[in-house]
């Protein structure tokens, strides 16, 4: 059964990410405060309980045409999708079970590329709960430059259950 949707399902400390709260120890290439190497996304919830994050795109994710990769615009709506589902996980208490570093885990990514987003300037990612149950959350990601979304995803995510 569905639980209704909060603007803030649960408090976290202002100033720090969604993602350095909640795991700070994941490696993930798009969102893991433990990767160097990756993008580190930094969502953060906002007063009208979206959660936002913004991105400056290196000149690495040009698609060879002077705008931004579709793969890099794909992980990012995806790993933005991770900060707003896991906050809502745990604000109904559905924390990681075993030893796994999240609750849940990536089941579906339907992504729409509307425009070409920039590859120079800095774009911001914004992402609304449309679904919150125990075994499946659903959230609604995009992408938006100059006012105009760019891309935009519906994320399906299951709650991941490690194995023995």
């Amino acid at each position: 059964m569905s639980h209704e949707v909060t603007s803030a399902p649960a408090p976290y400390e202002p100033g720090k990410s969604l993602q350095e709260q909640y795991f700070p120890a994941l490696p993930c290439f798009g969102c893991g405060p433990a990767n160097e190497r990756g993008l580190r996304l930094r969502s953060h919830v906002g007063d009208d309980g979206l959660v936002r994050a913004r991105f400056l795109p290196w000149p690495e994710h040009d698609n060879g045409l002077g705008f931004l990769n579709g793969g890099i615009i794909c992980t990012v709506l995806d790993c933005h999708s991770a900060a707003a589902v896991t906050h809502a996980a745990f604000g109904n208490g559905w924390t990681p079970l075993g030893d796994a570093l999240l609750p849940y885990v990536t089941a579906g990514l339907d992504v729409r590329y509307l425009r070409p987003a920039p590859l120079t300037e800095e774009v911001t990612l914004v992402a609304e709960m449309t679904e919150v149950s125990e075994p499946q959350l659903t959230a609604r990601v995009w992408l938006e430059w100059d006012g105009k979304p760019r891309a935009e995803a519906t994320a399906v995510w299951r709650r991941w259950r490690p194995r023995a």
